[in-house]
Formats: C-alpha cells, sequence, structure tokens
C-alpha cells in the first residue's frame, strides 16, 4: 500500500512570537498523517526559533539572515520541501489557523491539473464572516472579483468554485505545478506575490479551486501593521506596480491607466479624510518607489 502524498506546511515569522506559536499549534492538530512542518524565520531579533524548538522540537526550521519579506521568505522554505521530495506545499500566515480536518479536504479535490486549492477563510473575529474564498480576475482590469469579503457564510453553497485568484494567507500549492512555473516572484516584498502566481498558475492551465469543507480563520493585516497602516499602503502600492506592469498588454493599457489612477486617487482621498495622513503619504511614496523601480529595470 503506497504512502500518502507527501506535505510541507509552512509558515513565516517576523518578530512574532506568539502569533507563530499559535499557528505551529494549529498545524500540528491537523489530521493527516505525511506532514511536516517548517518555520521559516526572517531574521526575528525575539528569539522565536528557540521558543518554537523548545515547544515543538519536531518541527524544522529556517532562520534567514535578513528580512526577505512574504515571497523571498517563503520561497527559501519551499525550495527546501521541493528538495525533500514534498508532494504538495500548505503555506499559511503566522496569524492564520487551519481547522483539523482543512488539509484532508482540500487534499480530496487534488488532480494532476489542479494547482492551487484554499478553503474558506473567515475573519478570526468574527468566525462565520467571511474573509476570503479567493475572487475571479475582471477581464479589463484584472483587479480581483466575486471575492464574497464581509458577507456573513449561511452554508448554502457547498459547492467547489473554481478560482482565478487565491490570497496567500492560506494555499495548497502542488509541487508539480510549481515545478513548471516558479515560485513567487520576488520582486513582490509584499503584497500581489500571490495575485501574480494565481495568474501563471491560470495561464499554465492549472486550476484553483476553493474547498468549502475546509475552513481557516485570519486576524487581518496583522504582519504589515494592521489594516491602512503606512507600512500596508506603502508595499500595497509600490507592489501594484509591479503587477499590473507585469500582467498588463496591448490595449488593456487604455483601461489598467485610468482605472488605477482613479483607484489612487480615491485611497489618497480616503486616508486623508480618515485622517491617515501619514499612511497616505506612503502611499504616495511607494507609487513612487514602484515606478521608480520598474523604469530602472526598463533601462538595465
Amino acid at each position: 500500500m503506497s504512502s500518502p502524498p507527501l506535505v510541507y506546511a509552512i509558515t513565516l515569522n517576523w518578530n512574532q512570537r506568539d502569533e507563530t506559536l499559535g499557528c505551529l499549534q494549529s498545524l500540528s492538530q491537523l489530521n493527516y498523517a505525511n506532514l511536516r512542518l517548517l518555520l521559516v524565520d526572517n531574521a526575528s531579533t525575539d528569539e522565536t526559533p528557540a521558543a518554537v524548538a523548545a515547544c515543538y522540537p519536531q518541527i524544522e526550521i529556517i532562520i534567514n539572515k535578513q528580512n526577505l519579506g512574504f515571497g523571498a521568505g517563503f520561497n527559501v522554505g519551499m525550495r527546501h520541501a521541493l528538495n525533500q521530495g514534498a508532494d504538495y506545499i500548505l503555506i499559511i500566515n503566522n496569524d492564520a489557523r487551519l481547522a483539523p480536518d482543512a488539509l484532508t479536504h482540500m487534499l480530496a479535490l487534488s488532480q494532476p491539473d489542479v494547482g492551487m486549492i484554499a478553503p474558506k477563510i473567515y475573519y478570526a473575529s468574527q468566525p462565520q464572516r467571511i474573509w476570503s474564498l479567493g475572487g475571479m480576475r475582471h477581464p479589463l482590469t484584472y483587479e480581483m472579483a466575486d471575492d464574497a469579503r464581509g458577507q456573513l457564510d449561511d452554508g448554502r453553497s457547498p459547492h467547489v468554485l473554481e478560482r482565478d485568484y487565491f490570497v496567500g494567507c492560506i494555499v495548497l500549492f502542488s509541487a508539480r505545478m510549481l515545478k513548471e512555473i516558479g515560485l513567487f516572484d520576488e520582486r513582490f516584498f509584499l503584497y500581489y506575490e500571490d495575485s501574480d502566481i494565481s495568474l501563471r498558475a491560470r495561464q499554465a492551465g492549472y486550476r484553483l479551486l476553493l474547498c468549502p469543507q475546509a475552513h481557516g480563520w485570519h486576524k487581518v493585516a496583522v504582519s504589515s501593521g494592521g489594516s491602512d497602516s503606512p507600512n500596508e499602503r506603502y508595499w500595497m502600492a509600490r507592489s501594484s506596480i509591479i503587477f499590473f506592469s507585469t500582467h498588463t498588454r496591448g490595449w488593456r493599457w487604455a483601461v489598467v491607466i485610468p482605472y488605477r489612477f482613479a483607484s489612487a486617487l480615491k485611497t489618497i482621498t480616503r486616508l486623508t479624510i480618515g485622517g491617515k495622513r501619514e499612511s497616505a503619504v506612503a502611499y504616495l511614496r511607494g507609487l513612487r518607489h514602484g515606478w521608480r523601480d520598474l523604469r530602472s529595470s526598463l533601462y538595465r
């Protein structure tokens, strides 16, 4: 009798010891036999690796020499998992939690043409309110649509959903797909790397499936300092320039440019009126740095 597929579950930490310990406790309770847990630490100074080693000596730990950000940090762990022969790789934010049976439900959907599987993700503070079901790509703007964020889950949609995008909070990747399309694009330090890899997966012909029987919960924006914090607004703006310049082609620029300009103006106005001037300034700085990096890459 063959053994079940090897799954590596990876979480990433940067100076959030308690969150990471809680996440690893959740992962250690997953009812799947052939599972290995891996912590990738982005050069924390709060002794998280030592605390994890003391509480969970069976968990593998990789310590990066510097803070590599989300995509590059997770890539370190995913390369290790692939080198160890992983068939599937589960990534999870350290401020997220999974139900014990979630991984089993997600793996039940695995097929050769399925590249990514995600659970229903709820707000941790409101366990029945949906945070993400993934989404579909708007045909003109490339934005995510149909995410159902903020809706109460009434249980009336038990069917598997085909998606174009998944957020990187909790995602199960097939090793087969990753070997074909590559890992996260490391130009994205934070944000949009999940949209980018989702699009690349779809372009390569892989399906993205939302598993309604699998449930997870997310505390939302803990790693970036909170929703609309200056850090979040900066990286969201900077990464958006990279994403849209990478994936927009031909006549779609005529739609994307005015749409993104209007979106940026709306965001800056909202932040300013809401008394978050520092976040508005950070957002503008992120846009400027994104364009600077884009120009630099074009003239290399």
